[in-house]
């Protein structure tokens, strides 16, 4: 997953254990992609489920782009994801699973100006889990603090 970014899902980060990360294209329409680069995302809750064969993301937060010649879509209407039916198979597998969510965690753009979606398979994490990770974060900061010191 290479490419400009847009926007990253930090509290995904926080709230879940992230395994596999998919690429997969979106199906937008003209004035979400110009609010897009614009950089008026907010991934913040979203989250996509498996619905008649097809993965859809909920709570995507698009804001309308206030040049737009003709009415704008909702900002948190659904979005269908394009993923190849092999990939939608294995995410059916892995969802069905106990605990398995699929959490988008990063928005960016190719090198040809397509705009694709980091789509993680996640598990969530327990109230340790999470003091956990944040013990390790600060014990990290603090051994760079100490290297950088030293140098």
């Amino acid at each position: 997953m290479s490419g400009k970014s847009i926007a990253k899902n930090k509290k995904a980060y926080h709230e879940y254990q992230i395994g596999d990360v998919l690429e997969c294209g979106m199906v937008l329409l003209g004035p979400e992609v110009k609010s897009i680069r614009a950089g008026r995302v907010n991934m913040k809750d979203s989250y996509a489920a498996i619905k008649n064969g097809e993965v859809w993301v909920y709570n995507l937060h698009i804001s309308a782009y206030k040049f737009a010649s003709y009415a704008a879509p909702d900002p948190l209407r659904k979005r269908k994801l394009l993923l190849n039916k092999r990939e939608i198979n294995k995410l059916v597998g892995k969802t069905q699973e106990r605990g398995f969510s699929l959490i988008p965690v990063k928005m960016y753009f190719t090198g040809k100006g397509k705009v694709k979606l980091g789509l993680g398979l996640a598990k969530g994490k327990k109230l340790y889990d999470k003091r956990q990770t944040l013990k390790k974060k600060q014990a990290d900061r603090e051994m760079a603090r100490i290297r950088k010191d030293y140098r």
